[in-house]
């Protein structure tokens, strides 16, 4: 078997390592965003809500 050769191939590896992370990290990153957005349009219509009130 000629994996841990595949393994230890240096830059190559080193690269998918550091796509996974940034795409990983891309992920947390929209989701923590996403929530934000959604919390503050949540909180606009509140406001809009008792503005008319």
């Amino acid at each position: 078997m000629d994996f841990p050769r595949s393994l230890y191939s240096g830059k190559s590896s080193l690269a998918l390592v550091a796509r996974a992370s940034a795409f990983s990290f891309g992920l947390v990153y929209g989701s923590i965003k996403l929530k934000a957005l959604k919390a503050k349009a949540k909180s606009q219509k509140k406001a809009e809500a008792s503005a008319h009130h």
